[in-house]
């Protein structure tokens, strides 16, 4: 063999050497990509099942047999995780329950409308002997009208016909008015204000709905109604804030708002709905950040001493969001974490891995006993037997969930999305169980959120505000309409007294004896009357509004 010949051959296995390991290296770089992306599909999946459940599923929570946080045992139903075969509960009322009957509206304006019978069917027609008169069948029906009246103030003058001293003429006082030189009444202000934050309709829908009826109103006439009641609301809303910045305990939360006004130092749009519910008071924040500061400000936490100013202790429920993890390493400041939100991570989890369902249903399961053993403890008195064996049975579900999560986080072949719920679980785990401490108080925060549902249905319907001053005006109505709605009392009627209020003050903002009775909470504490909740609502998209 040739020396030519034997560097022939060294050279081709050289060559195919090399193809070999950059055939090797790329394979590699390949199953790398490969492993990337199966990564993404599988994290794609599970937002893709996340959103179709918030787009297409139930918007209660009540959806399967380890729903014990809302249903009695025998109402849940079957969702393929539990008793299959079992009938799911209808709506509407149940067969055999006794019901609340037709309701009584005799309290309303009456009419009354006399129905006779034909003169010539009032007698036999064989003999024409007359009928008997034998009282009447009544029936009922309801009339909605809406009139709008014009009113045509008229104020008498007088000449003076002597010669004494003094003015020469004499007018009738001007009539109360919440805007001086306005020309809508109270009750328009209250019922535009009532409309359009409390059922979230757009001023152009409030404007046709108006020319329906027979007023023709401009849009812009209609705004500028509603920046000058803002200065009006002022006081009241300064009044409800810091009753509920004094309170032991609140729920917070906040949602996206949009500001269409340009703001010094703000960029872009976006701006955020802060919302604290307190026994008493319902607070809205419109703020240009999702930062601490404004939860800071209304509490009166001083940051450098990293304690609240007044030195009292306060409790705050909340979701898992840095700012009230933050509020953690205040002295003096409990936070109680969310167990629906918790829950849903579980729930979100078995969605996205079928594989997972069976597992998600346990923890569900789980977490529905730690709720019935929490409404049973509510419902006892602190001094009895019984509130002594629900506050075991308590300890005895969170102590079950405790074991369950260090046992499973030590399973190294756990699926990953497990994984990292349960990692959550462990990383809040400390706030989560502060609620034994805490045992009369919500195991969530849906308070917040379900204060939250009027605000959403406005900013579905209209988007947000133009103008800085319009997105204050929203809070500050929400405000008092959610504190008003929380000690029994009607929307609309107490708006209408409270404008009725400021046009008795002379187009000014009542205060000190005048105020009070607005401040529902002592009313509420004078008369017993117990808070209520907020009725959820629900509307159509629309168009940006001022």
């Amino acid at each position: 063999m040739s020396v030519l010949s034997v560097t022939d051959d060294v050279t081709e296995v050289a060559y195919w050497r090399g193809r070999a390991e950059r055939a090797e290296e790329c394979a590699e770089k390949a199953e790398a990509r490969v492993g990337q992306l199966q990564l993404r599909v599988e994290e794609l999946s599970e937002q893709v099942a996340v959103l179709s459940r918030m787009l297409f599923g139930r918007s209660s929570e009540k959806t399967g047999p380890s729903s014990a946080v809302d249903e009695k045992p025998e109402d849940r139903q079957d969702s393929g995780g539990g008793d299959a075969g079992r009938p799911a509960r209808q709506r509407g009322q149940r067969p055999g329950s006794r019901g609340h009957g037709r309701r009584d509206y005799s309290h309303l304006q009456t009419r009354e409308e006399i129905h006779d019978v034909p003169e010539v069917d009032r007698a036999c027609p064989g003999c024409g002997v007359a009928f008997t008169p034998l009282g009447t069948d009544d029936s009922e029906q309801v009339d909605w009208q809406v009139v709008i009246t014009r009113i045509v103030h008229r104020r008498r003058r007088y000449r003076r016909c002597c010669t004494c001293p003094g003015p020469r003429t004499v007018t009738a006082p001007v009539p109360p008015k919440p805007i001086p030189k306005g020309r809508f009444t109270a009750g328009f202000l209250a019922r535009l204000l009532y409309e359009k934050y409390v059922l979230g309709l757009p001023l152009h829908r409030i404007a046709r709905a108006l020319a329906a009826d027979g007023l023709g109103v401009a849009e812009g006439t209609l705004c500028g109604a509603l920046k000058d009641v803002h200065g009006l609301l002022g006081g009241l809303d300064e009044q409800i804030v810091a009753r509920n910045a004094a309170a032991g305990h609140v729920h917070a939360d906040e949602t996206t708002w949009r500001v269409f006004e340009r703001v010094e130092g703000k960029d872009g749009t976006r701006w955020w709905l802060w919302v604290f519910v307190a026994a008493d008071t319902v607070v809205f924040r419109m703020d240009p950040t999702r930062s601490a500061a404004p939860v800071e400000k209304h509490f009166g936490i001083d940051r450098a001493a990293g304690a609240l100013s007044d030195g009292r202790r306060l409790v705050v429920s909340s979701d898992f969001y840095t700012v009230y993890q933050s509020l953690g390493r205040v002295d003096g400041v409990d936070p109680l974490w969310c167990w629906a939100h918790i829950r849903r991570y579980f729930i979100r989890a078995g969605d996205a891995h079928p594989q997972l369902r069976y597992w998600a249903d346990q923890w569900v399961a789980r977490i529905g006993m730690l709720y019935l053993a929490h409404r049973a403890l509510a419902a006892e008195q602190p001094t009895t037997g019984g509130y002594r064996e629900a506050a075991g049975a308590f300890e005895a579900a969170l102590r079950a969930i405790d074991t369950a999560r260090r046992a499973e986080a030590a399973i190294h072949s756990l699926h990953p999305a497990a994984k990292k719920v349960l990692a959550t679980l462990d990383r809040e785990w400390d706030g989560l169980a502060r609620h034994q401490d805490f045992p009369d108080l919500d195991l969530d925060n849906n308070a917040a959120e379900r204060a939250l549902r009027t605000p959403v249905v406005g900013r579905k319907n209209y988007y947000g505000a133009h103008a800085e001053w319009a997105a204050h005006l929203a809070a500050r109505v929400w405000t008092i309409v959610a504190t008003a709605e929380r000690n029994g009392r009607e929307p609309l009627a107490f708006l209408t007294g409270y404008l009725n209020a400021c046009a008795t003050a002379g187009g000014k903002a009542p205060a000190g004896p005048a105020l009070e009775p607005f401040l529902t909470w002592q009313t509420t504490t004078q008369t017993g009357s117990p808070p209520s909740t907020d009725p959820p609502q629900d509307g159509p998209p629309d168009g940006p509004e001022p």
